[in-house]
Formats: structure tokens, C-alpha cells, sequence
């Protein structure tokens, strides 16, 4: 193995992900999805693989995507969490503030 390999491969490792707070929109029905994340810079892709796949979890979103396509719908971060020491610290404040978004956008939960 390369030494530019192995040193991507730690940088990889050791990259800070950052969670926090997403939303999802259908500009057609006017409908709102939030979810929370430990990394929103992979989860829009997690949950467009699910919706293309036909199984995501959420039953009226995946709806919403049958109906309206994939152009019908847009992701936004609402929020961003500082960097937090303690997973369980980083887990208490992203549930506090998903219901917090949730009622601000009057949002079903994904």
C-alpha cells in the first residue's frame, strides 16, 4: 500500500463529521419531513438511495416521491451542532432539537 494511500485513508478516519438537524420539502403538496443526522453531509444521499430503492421508511414521503419525482423535492440543514466530546451529549441535544424544528415546521418526523 502507497504512503498516499494510507495517509488518505487516516485522514478519512480522523475527518469530523458534523450532525445535526435536516429538512425535507415537496414543493408541490407543501408537506415537510425533518430528521436528525450524526453526519448531514452523507445522509441526503442515504435518503434518496432509499426513496429511488421504493423503501424508505417513511411512508408519506416515499408517497410524496412516487407522485412527485425526485425534482419535487429539496433538502436543507436547518441546524448544525458543535462539535460535541460525548456521543451521548451530541444524541440528547440533536433529539431537543429535532422536536423543536419539527414544531417550528410543522414537520412530520422521518
Amino acid at each position: 500500500m502507497s504512503i498516499d494511500r494510507k495517509a488518505a485513508i487516516t485522514a478519512y478516519k480522523e475527518r469530523k463529521t458534523i450532525a445535526g438537524v435536516y429538512v425535507v420539502r415537496c414543493a408541490a403538496s407543501g408537506q415537510a419531513w425533518v430528521g436528525q443526522a450524526p453526519n448531514l453531509e452523507t445522509i441526503q444521499n442515504r435518503i434518496w438511495f432509499s426513496l429511488r430503492q421504493g423503501s424508505h421508511t417513511c411512508r408519506s414521503l416515499q408517497a410524496a416521491w412516487t407522485t412527485h419525482g425526485e425534482a419535487g423535492l429539496s433538502f436543507a440543514e436547518c441546524e448544525r451542532l458543535e462539535d460535541e466530546e460525548s456521543a451521548y451529549v451530541r444524541n440528547a441535544l440533536l433529539k431537543e432539537r429535532l422536536l423543536h424544528w419539527r414544531a417550528e415546521l410543522k414537520a412530520e418526523l422521518i
